[in-house]
């Protein structure tokens, strides 16, 4: 008689790995599958460093996530030795008159100082002056910016915070199975059967935590609410990093109206400065995207968006990689049941925004799945918005 398990996890990467090493930690008898061996650099979960912010603009529902968050890294910092979170500040900036949009939300520096007095996160406003003098490194700023500056906000290293909760949740009991093509499920009877090209599994409940595979793999509704984007990141490499100093943020820098009249970046690191834009132009898919970075497309990114704005940045191109957004209309997230089988839980789509929220998620899911209930509201997070 084969083996039934109390959860199944479909996809390992942000959302995937911290519901499984949640649910592993409560108990429950649970098997982790993906179509790769994560960390890896195929999905939405890599690319060296990602920004954490805790006041986030996207809306205060998704405080109590990256709250919850970066106390779990901090705790499996303690369990594994690993360095999880690096701290080094946040600052969000956009000019001071005029539009400005952030993933589809106006005044984004205004709803981070909402978010961030609403839940009594440690924060500062600063003006372009204040900028310019404590931040160097910004040039070409035009005077009148209105900043937020969150000391607590930094950088989290994605493929060290996968590795982590995929090695504790092992560690615990967790089956895991990568390399683990799932080619269809279904709801059968009082669980969930899950076909793989190495046979078949029994749940009582699933997790699809599957990013740019969850449209191709559920159908409908979801084909119709998930778009795959193509965002590309790059290291350029610095001619002198007097200017950052010790202490230098993350930075996510609006200049523009548009969601796309903007840059974010990060700290140097061993010799190079990491920055990308969004683009919502065009559409792929999970296994049909150009994951080669032309070198045309980072001497764009450097002559448009770099060269003027970033000291000491160089045309050098020291690396540059694909991933992939998986977007919904509203650009925010799904944590839902499936609307026609209530034993799948779908986790995602992030909307580009999601991995500093992902260890958080993995325990208000795993919260819920173990009748213990979460202690996060996600109504927010329905299916039922997009009808």
């Amino acid at each position: 008689m084969s083996h039934r398990y109390d959860v199944a996890v479909l996809g390992l990467g942000a959302m995937g790995s911290a519901a499984l090493y949640q649910l592993a930690k409560r108990g429950s008898a649970v098997i982790g599958l993906d179509r790769f061996a994560p960390p890896h650099a195929l999905g939405s979960s890599h690319g060296e460093t990602r920004i954490t912010r805790q006041a986030v603009g996207e809306g205060a529902d998704y405080v109590p996530f990256v709250t919850a968050s970066h106390r779990i890294w901090r705790e499996l910092e303690t369990e594994t030795g690993e360095t999880l979170l690096n701290a080094c500040g946040a600052l969000v900036m956009a000019p001071g008159h005029g539009v400005s949009s952030h993933h589809g939300k106006p005044d984004f520096v205004g709803r981070s100082i909402s978010a961030a007095e609403g839940a009594g996160i440690v924060h500062e406003v600063l003006d372009g002056a204040a900028v310019a003098r404590r931040f160097p490194q910004f040039l070409n700023l035009a005077g009148d910016e209105k900043a937020y500056f969150e000391p607590g906000g930094g950088y989290v290293f994605p493929e060290r915070c996968l590795a982590a909760q995929l090695g504790r949740a092992g560690a615990a009991g967790a089956e895991i199975r990568t390399n683990c093509v799932v080619t269809g499920l279904q709801q059968d009877g009082g669980g969930v059967r899950i076909e793989t090209a190495d046979g078949t599994i029994l749940a009582d409940r699933a997790v699809v935590a599957a990013g740019a595979w969850t449209a191709p793999l559920l159908g409908s509704p979801f084909d119709r609410l998930l778009t795959v984007r193509r965002q590309l990141l790059h290291w350029y490499a610095l001619a002198d990093e007097t200017a950052y100093g010790p202490h230098a943020p993350v930075f996510i820098w609006m200049y523009g109206t548009s969601d796309t009249d903007y840059l974010y970046g990060f700290p140097p690191l061993d010799g190079s400065i990491k920055v990308a834009t969004e683009q919502y132009s065009s559409t792929t898919s999970a296994d049909g995207v150009e994951r080669r970075v032309d070198p045309s497309e980072s001497d764009a990114m450097y002559r448009l968006r770099v060269a003027d704005r970033l000291a000491g940045a160089t045309p050098e191109v020291v690396r540059a990689a694909a991933c992939v957004y998986t977007v919904t209309p509203d650009r925010g997230f799904i944590i839902d049941r499936h609307p026609a089988m209530d034993r799948v839980t779908v986790v995602s789509a992030c909307s580009g925004h999601g991995f500093k929220h992902s260890a958080g998620i993995g325990e208000a899911v795993a919260a819920e799945l173990a009748g213990t209930g979460s202690t996060v509201d996600l109504t927010s997070f329905a299916l039922a918005r997009f009808r």
